[in-house]
């Protein structure tokens, strides 16, 4: 019984340091509380008859000796209940310090590598960062072992493992750093060109709109020139500082300058399109401008025809006879000789919205 109790109280303990939210130990308890009080109840025996035949003597061993046979039984039954998962966590117990060394000889090998390479690779950010991932996942994975947290030591090898691969990884792809940094800085000194060449249509388009169209269509552009001319003079400034960077041996540095002058040439894009395809778009609406109250009239038609099908008149029939005033009242507000096209196209916009969102609830209440 002792020793199947302990093999049984060696795979618990080995459950509850790996996955501390099982519940196994529970389980167990009643079990192990039967083998400790068989064993005592063994050894009082032995304590009071030893070297005695008397018929009591032979109640008390015989009672002692079903008692073990039972929790010994108790324990076979529990064992067969979760032998596998008893002895899967037995068996990763007894592998984490092997698993340990495992991840920290990994570790060393890929600092080593490092160590190898070339001497201006171990400068770049990437490899600085790689290499103190590895130095804090295996000072935690120490900690955890030195504190015999068997869960936290598998998890730490885990990451120092993680690491290891990251540190390859960034010193692998170090020495293409250089000529990436240079396609890069080509690719952006001529979208830098294209980019002034679009910013070049940005005043005569917002002269455009100021000469065709109301005050009101192009309030919220006013600012658009002065923004996107900083934004390419910031452009190009981190270009410039990109050139320097990848001259002086640090071609990361260079991409991280790139980065930036990309993301301001693509707000530099944003600006001077607001205003082109606004005027685009007003122009269109002046040429027609029922085209698009037509197609809000349709989808308005379309909601009123499913709320008729569906048997939903008397919740949204009025909701969407408002939705018809609400164009109207948009139409009739084209007056003058430069109409707001902007606030009726806005005001559209939001009735085909609202109409919308009012036919995914029909539709939705149907199921």
């Amino acid at each position: 019984m002792d020793k199947r109790q302990s093999i049984a109280s060696s795979g618990v303990d080995a459950v509850r340091s790996l996955h501390p939210d099982r519940s196994l130990a529970d389980e167990w308890a009643p079990t192990e509380k039967a083998c400790f009080d068989a064993g005592a109840a063994y050894l009082a025996a032995v304590e009071q008859f030893d070297g005695i035949a008397t018929a009591r003597a032979q109640a008390a061993f015989q009672n002692a000796a079903h008692g073990l046979g039972e929790a010994a039984q108790a324990v076979d039954r529990f064992y067969s209940r979760h032998r596998s998962e008893l002895e899967q966590a037995r068996s990763a117990l007894a592998a984490t310090p092997r698993l340990a060394q495992d991840a920290k000889s990994l570790a060393e090998k890929a600092q080593l590598a490092v160590a190898e390479a070339d001497p201006a690779f171990v400068d770049y950010p990437s490899v600085r960062a790689a290499w103190r991932g590895v130095d804090d996942a295996v000072s935690t994975l120490d900690s955890a072992t030195a504190a015999g947290d068997a869960l936290g030591a598998r998890t730490a090898a885990a990451r120092v493992r993680e690491a290891a691969t990251e540190l390859d990884e960034a010193i692998a792809a170090a020495p293409a750093r250089a000529q990436e940094a240079r396609s890069a800085l080509a690719s952006v000194r001529t979208r830098v060109e294209a980019v002034n060449t679009r910013f070049d249509r940005l005043a005569p388009a917002f002269s455009a709109l100021l000469r065709e169209f109301n005050a009101a269509s192009s309030a919220d552009l006013s600012g658009n020139e002065r923004l996107a001319a900083r934004h390419i003079e910031q452009a190009q400034e981190d270009l410039s500082a990109a050139r320097a960077s990848n001259s002086s041996g640090s071609p990361e540095e260079a991409l991280d300058y790139i980065a930036q002058a990309r993301a301001h040439l693509a707000d530099a894009e944003r600006l001077v399109d607001a205003v082109t395809d606004r005027v685009d778009l007003l122009r269109e609406v002046k040429a027609d401008p029922t085209r698009k109250e037509h197609s809000v009239r349709f989808t308005l038609r379309d909601a009123q025809q499913l709320a008729i099908n569906r048997g939903l008149v008397a919740e949204w029939g009025s909701v969407l006879d408002a939705q018809l005033a609400r164009i109207d009242r948009a139409h009739a507000a084209l007056t003058g000789t430069h109409p707001d096209y902007w606030s009726y196209i806005q005001d559209l916009d939001s009735i085909s919205r609202f109409i919308t969102g009012v036919i995914d609830r029909m539709r939705g209440s149907a199921r």
